[in-house]
């Protein structure tokens, strides 16, 4: 069995440590809205099983992320 779980874990940490280069689109009223540093994974596998880690259950806007659904 995977250990989702820690593999999330892992990826989250990595990428906290990440410079953050970028900029907020505040052109865009709900990006503005939202505090930049947030992070959130989460996996939800078919058999009902899910593995989060971080800002997961934030609310964000989905702008950005819209365009891979």
């Amino acid at each position: 069995m995977h250990d989702y779980q820690g593999i999330l874990n892992e990826i989250h940490t990595t990428l906290g440590k990440v410079e953050n280069k970028g900029e907020v689109a505040n052109y865009i009223p709900e990006l503005a809205k939202v505090d930049k540093n947030n992070l959130g994974i989460h996996l939800q596998l078919i058999t009902g099983e899910s593995y989060s880690a971080g800002d997961a259950f934030e609310k964000f806007s989905i702008q950005s992320i819209s365009k891979v659904l």
